[in-house]
């Protein structure tokens, strides 16, 4: 699920100040005419939301304007090479370096008279290679986690410093102790360098404390995040990356065997995702479900393809055949084409071999916490839905166990949600394929739940596991929350069905209904909206609403105050606070003036003693009722097509709850954060609205040159058949 992700000072916008250092002359210069960077190219800006950032050069002509140049670069690292310039003066880093320094010479010539050159000195230092492993986790009093980070460096004598914060972004002390750090450096392997966090003796409240990894020199930061619990539940997703016993517990690591891109007899990268759950038909044959672009390729597999457990991602790329470490578990049996109008799920089923698989269906930490704090294995639960899966409700609690972040929980934050998915043919996401819309769908947001590896996956509802979707989709909004969108589990099997022969019926295999452990890492969509900073435009439009909003003050009819306040439903945008009398329900409308309001019941008493709350909570409110929803559902169904279609920066519309007015259903709409449009409506059709910026959706496969393997090796040599013959071939990273 796209994804989060290295000695001399980075500069700011990824570069120094124009001409700096520059070799000019009298007819033009290059700009900037010196910089440090990093192999992830840090604060350097990203074309779209799946290309590489770039650094930005350009050519001034001494009397002003844009000089025609064409753009060169010599030098770099002796195996990965200087990185890429295209025509646009656009520079993006190779991905590796086998030093901690390399010089690289940007040259422009210019078009009109190519004895004329400007040159520009570029310094690239190693960047972070991935996430920190693993991305998450939980720890109980005195449990303790190994964290390792992976530097862009085959070689060399780079480092990296880990620390410990109450932030991601590690402004504040974490709770908890930190070992020394130690790396290892290889010139065959990418360096690693690891830490062991312990949790404190004592954990009074259950909170999140971060691992916090930094380059000297350098402003990039990744982090872990760590569940402190007082019950002791550890859980720790890398531990079920690697081959599992047989039979195989579901919620693992898994995937086609020729998922991956090669260069000639190279490969050069590898994807992987999450093997979900386990089906059976009514002649009680068993198989494997996940996604599509997990076990079929994105519509490029062939019927009896080979799926693996752990996926080619947690195997350095190696398919099986080709070396140890993968097990054969099910053979592919059908897909739903990504590519057909009639099909709206990303699904695949794949026959599970003799004894590969566990018959019981039994998910990864589905079950209880054992003596020792982890979670057991536990089925599904089937018995209220006799393995039909239930259908989600708005605010629902649901958790899932994926490849990449384990078990995590979420809330059921929009319902009937239309969405563009973006789909590639290769691992390295360079070929697009497709972008299909996907109508009633559902969305999950919270913080980690959710990244890059966990398609695949099993919703369950919490309180009775019973199955609710199949993860496919998702993304980091502005806030650093994930959104993560599933295929209702029901018509994942009814769509399904239409596959086999006679429309042979499908259901969940599992186990009586029981609960399942939620490790819930928050939501910070409320606490990053209201530290999000107003501009001095929302400023003054708030005062001007203000003299407005004073006259709909009438405690008699239950309005008791306004006051000034910040929008969750749209972050960065003023609103008012109107306190409404908590035992009244009076009208309050969706703007003032054109600004927003926020609706807060609350009493005479806390807004005359200063104590009541400033922002809104649906805590302790009851879901919203259907006919709650029903304008908005009917608004969304009118709108949402034309939306999405006039401007493609609305790239999924649903229907969830107002975080500005918890009473109020709304409409949620997704925005690419890269095309943000001038003008949002706060309501549309009279339905209040709710933002969410974040990059556009794409599945959450697991890719190699993010998420790499354990060994983290170099690109190597395979055996080549006549089946690895049809991979796509992007460039390779070859190393000595």
């Amino acid at each position: 699920m796209s994804v989060m992700l290295s000695g001399a000072a980075l500069l700011a916008g990824c570069g120094a100040g124009p001409g700096t250092g520059a070799s000019a002359n009298a007819s033009f210069s290059v700009s900037p005419g010196s910089a440090v960077i990093d192999t992830s190219c840090t604060g350097c800006n990203a074309l779209n939301a799946h290309a590489s950032p770039v650094h930005q050069f350009s050519a001034t002509l001494a009397a002003g304007g844009a000089a025609p140049v064409s753009w060169t670069i010599s030098g770099g690292d002796p195996s990965s090479g200087p990185g890429k310039i295209n025509d646009l003066g656009q520079y993006t880093p190779p991905s590796f370096l086998t030093a901690d320094q390399v010089e690289v010479q940007v040259t422009a010539t210019l078009k009109s008279n190519p004895t004329l050159r400007a040159t520009s000195s570029l310094t690239l230092t190693p960047g972070f290679l991935q996430p920190l492993t693993p991305e998450n986790a939980a720890v109980g009093p005195n449990g303790s986690v190994t964290v390792t980070g992976y530097l862009a460096e085959s070689g060399g004598s780079g480092e990296m410093h880990f620390a410990l914060s109450n932030t991601p972004t590690g402004d504040t002390v974490g709770e908890g102790t930190l070992s020394a750090a130690t790396c290892q450096r290889n010139r065959h392997a990418f360096t690693a360098c690891t830490v062991t966090y312990t949790a404190p003796a004592v954990v009074s409240s259950t909170g999140v404390t971060y691992v916090v990894a930094t380059l000297p020199g350098s402003s990039s930061k990744i982090e872990t995040a760590l569940l402190l619990n007082a019950p002791g539940v550890a859980s720790n997703p890398a531990s079920h990356q690697d081959a599992l016993s047989a039979p195989m517990l579901l919620g693992s690591s898994g995937g086609n065997n020729n998922d991956f891109d090669e260069k000639g007899n190279t490969i050069v990268d590898c994807c992987s995702g999450t093997l979900g759950a386990l089906l059976q038909d009514a002649g009680g044959r068993q198989y494997l479900l996940s996604n599509n672009h997990v076990l079929a390729r994105s519509d490029r597999a062939s019927v009896g393809d080979t799926i693996v457990q752990p996926g080619l991602i947690d195997n350095n790329c190696t398919p099986n055949g080709d070396g140890a470490g993968t097990v054969p578990v099910a053979a592919l049996t059908a897909w739903l084409p990504l590519r057909s109008a009639q099909t709206n799920v990303d699904a695949a089923i794949a026959e599970v071999a003799s004894h590969t698989v566990d018959p019981s269906g039994s998910i990864l930490e589905l079950g209880l916490r054992q003596p020792d704090g982890s979670l057991a294995a536990a089925p599904p639960g089937i018995s209220s839905t006799n393995g039909k899966g239930e259908n989600a409700t708005l605010q629902l609690r649901v958790a899932k166990r994926g490849r990449t972040t384990g078990l995590t929980c979420g809330r059921v934050t929009a319902l009937d949600l239309d969405v563009a998915v973006d789909y590639y043919r290769d691992c390295a996401e360079s070929r697009p394929y497709l972008t299909k819309t996907f109508t009633d769908q559902i969305a999950v947001s919270g913080d980690r739940f959710g990244d890059a590896g966990d398609s695949g996956a099993l919703l369950v509802d919490t309180a009775n596991a019973e199955p609710v979707g199949l993860f496919f989709a998702g993304g980091i909004d502005a806030a650093g929350v994930s959104h993560g969108i599933a295929n209702p589990a029901p018509d994942v099997l009814n769509a399904l069905s239409t596959l086999m022969p006679g429309d042979a019926s499908f259901t969940f295999v599992g186990a009586t209904d029981h609960e399942v452990s939620c490790l819930s890492y928050g939501d910070s969509t409320t606490s990053a909206a209201q530290a999000h900073p107003l501009s001095d435009a929302e400023s003054a439009r708030q005062q001007a609403a203000l003299a407005a909003g004073r006259a709909l003050v009438n405690p008699s009819a239950g309005v008791l105050s306004i006051a000034p306040g910040k929008s969750s439903d749209q972050p960065g945008t003023a609103a008012l606070i109107v306190y409404v009398d908590e035992n009244l329900a009076p009208f309050v409308p969706a703007a003032v003036a054109g600004v927003r309001t926020i609706v807060i019941p609350t009493t005479a008493r806390s807004v005359a003693f200063g104590s009541a709350p400033s922002t809104a909570t649906a805590a302790g409110l009851p879901p919203l009722t259907a006919s709650a929803l029903a304008p908005a559902v009917a608004a969304k169904r009118q709108i949402a097509h034309k939306l999405m279609q006039q401007n493609p920066a609305f790239f999924a519309v649903g229907v969830g709850q107002s975080l500005d007015s918890p009473r109020e259903s709304a409409l949620v709409i997704y925005v690419d954060r890269e095309h943000i449009p001038a003008r949002l409506p706060a309501t549309i059709n009279g339905i209040r609205t709710r933002y969410v910026f974040m990059d556009r959706l794409h599945v959450t496969r697991s890719y190699a040159a993010n998420f790499p393997t354990p060994r983290h090796c170099t690109p190597h040599t395979i055996n080549s058949t006549a089946e690895d013959d049809r991979m796509f071939t992007p460039p390779a990273l070859d190393l000595p």
